[in-house]
């Protein structure tokens, strides 16, 4: 039995750089958004495509972290010195396991920004067959399963246009992926960077972050009968980001170093993805979808 400790979830919250927000679109905050506010494959979506609202989340938010680095951050949990990585060790020092999750979003901006979302597993995600074949199996499978479902909730037009509505992305097709699986966690390093238009829908997000409110949700993708409904793994909110206030840190805990895109590239790149907006191009090429998927 996997019994969540709400204290050490309450420690992790405390210690978490960004605090929970309430209501969910205070500046500087994140959140867990409502399951229903996502649309996820329903038990006959092979015959009918149907979608239903995504429901209870697999598994429980811990917190999102705002970071910065003069090089590429990656490996957040297998630190040491991390705050997470701390309270895990201190639980289990204590006869008490967790299972810990951490998605890692590496912006490709000078600053080498990360968002990184933080989950810890529950009873129900221990007994998920999808889950624990993407623990034991190996990165093609979760390459070809990780999907995420964003949402910009409040934002201009030309970011909402940019992103699309409820737009999904198996992860790992779109981007370059990095997965670190140990007895206690899981860790993601996605690197936006690793697409062109990736990149440069964040140049373009990135100029208006203290005014957006995004829903990012993680789900293992469902094709087969029994592997469907899908659940949601988790999802968060993060609403009015301010540049100046994301914590900086030493890269050097934290895995291997990687020098951010040139500036040039980086200024060229925005340019280049704003005048593909102006020019109102009917798709969104950077959303990744499966074979038979219907953003509906």
């Amino acid at each position: 039995m996997i019994a969540i400790n709400f204290l050490f979830c309450e420690n992790i919250e405390r210690n978490i750089f960004m605090k929970c927000i309430v209501p969910h679109n205070s500046p500087n905050g994140w959140a867990s958004p409502p399951g229903d506010a996502f649309k996820v494959r329903g038990a006959n979506y092979p015959a009918t495509r149907e979608k239903i609202p995504g429901g209870d989340y697999l598994l429980h938010p811990l917190g999102l972290d705002w970071i910065k680095s003069p090089s590429k951050i990656s490996d957040v949990l297998n630190n040491p010195n991390g705050r997470v990585r701390q309270a895990l060790d201190d639980e289990n020092a204590k006869g008490r396991s967790h299972f810990v999750w951490a998605f890692n979003f590496q912006l490709p901006t000078k600053d080498n920004h990360s968002i990184v979302a933080y989950f810890v597993g529950t009873e129900a995600s221990h007994q998920d067959p999808l889950i624990r074949h993407f623990l034991k199996g190996d990165d093609g499978f979760r390459n070809s399963r990780l999907k995420l479902i964003a949402n910009v909730v409040e934002g201009p037009w030309m970011v909402k246009k940019a992103v699309g509505e409820q737009a999904i992305c198996i992860i790992g097709r779109a981007l370059s992926c990095r997965y670190s699986v140990g007895e206690s966690l899981v860790q993601v390093d996605i690197d936006v960077g690793s697409s062109m238009v990736a990149s440069a829908i964040v140049h373009l997000a990135f100029g208006y972050l203290s005014t957006l409110t995004v829903d990012l949700a993680f789900v293992i993708e469902g094709q087969t009968e029994l592997e469907l409904p899908e659940r949601i793994l988790g999802a968060v909110r993060f609403s009015g980001l301010d540049v100046a206030r994301a914590l900086q840190i030493d890269s050097r805990c934290y895995g291997n170093s990687q020098s951010p895109l040139p500036t040039r590239l980086w200024k060229s790149l925005g340019q280049g993805f704003t005048n593909l907006v102006h020019a109102n191009v009917p798709t969104h090429p950077h959303t990744t979808t499966t074979k038979d998927e219907e953003n509906t």
